[in-house]
């Protein structure tokens, strides 16, 4: 049963609060090495936490290795209800670039990183990260995503989620295991997946929308800033709580290593958004 404040994965137990946690920022300068203060990004998991949080984003490429670490640190022995959804797909070069790492090997590399750093004997959610190779981005992840069905009949991992990924790439993914959320660049200023969102919604499949405040360059407009003053809000809390009133599937990650911007994004929840100002907010 959906309501405002929680969502049920299809086709599994896991229910969860709208608002969850994104980890990538717990690592450092560019998702790159350690983070400068690790004892605050510890305390910001737990905060996380006591403010109600049960889903928490992450990857073994943050870091790479560190945030799953941090992770561990802050939070092992989990609490009972917490969903850690983690992804592949990805490895990071010495320069902090971002590879596609697609191949069997590197894959089952990854899913095994991944239960070391957590200190997990099977992961809850598994994202397959895409990532276009000759700018194809409806190329096929059926060997890819096979894979993972294959670790999950294994038992490594409980769920398998997609991340990247275009319409048609998901329906191939369906044909060889359950998805149970796609994790896409959207936010108020980044459409281009609306079609994509209500799709997934009938299917009720979390749709989990990356860079939900613009990524590393927040969204800059006046028309939400005026909007936010005029509710006693700020910008970025307006924006997530236009997320969370788009559609009933959408999860939203929020990521930081503030303990004031935790807060703040943690109070959207109850920041509801009248019809006028969500029809101003669908004209920037």
């Amino acid at each position: 049963m959906q309501n405002d404040h929680t969502f049920t994965f299809t086709d599994t137990t896991i229910k969860v609060n709208r608002v969850g946690y994104g980890a990538m920022q717990l690592a450092g300068p560019h998702v790159f090495g350690p983070p400068k203060d690790e004892a605050t990004a510890i305390a910001i998991l737990r905060e996380a936490i006591e403010l109600g949080v049960d889903h928490i984003d992450t990857s073994d490429f943050y870091g790479p290795y560190i945030t799953n670490q941090i992770i561990k640190k802050a939070l092992y022995p989990y609490p009972e209800k917490l969903t850690i959804v983690t992804k592949v797909g990805a490895l990071r070069g010495p320069d902090s670039s971002w590879n596609p790492a697609f191949s069997k090997k590197e894959l089952i590399n990854a899913i095994h990183s991944n239960l070391i750093n957590l200190g997990v004997k099977a992961l809850d959610i598994v994202n397959f990260r895409f990532l276009p190779r000759d700018g194809d981005e409806n190329a096929s992840i059926a060997e890819a995503f096979s894979v993972l069905a294959d670790l999950q009949q294994k038992g490594l991992i409980r769920h398998l989620g997609l991340s990247n990924v275009t319409p048609t790439q998901l329906k191939e993914a369906q044909k060889i295991a359950p998805v149970v959320c796609v994790q896409n660049m959207y936010n108020i200023t980044k459409r281009k997946d609306d079609p994509f969102i209500d799709e997934l919604a009938k299917m009720q499949i979390a749709y989990v929308p990356y860079f939900p405040l613009g990524g590393f360059s927040p969204i800059q407009s006046s028309k939400l800033n005026s909007i936010a003053a005029s509710i006693d809000s700020n910008p970025m809390q307006v924006a997530l709580a236009w997320l969370l009133q788009r559609s009933p599937n959408i999860l939203l990650i929020p990521g930081t290593s503030s303990m004031i911007h935790l807060r703040e994004n943690i109070k959207v929840r109850e920041l509801k958004l009248t019809p006028e100002i969500i029809a101003q907010l669908n004209t920037i």
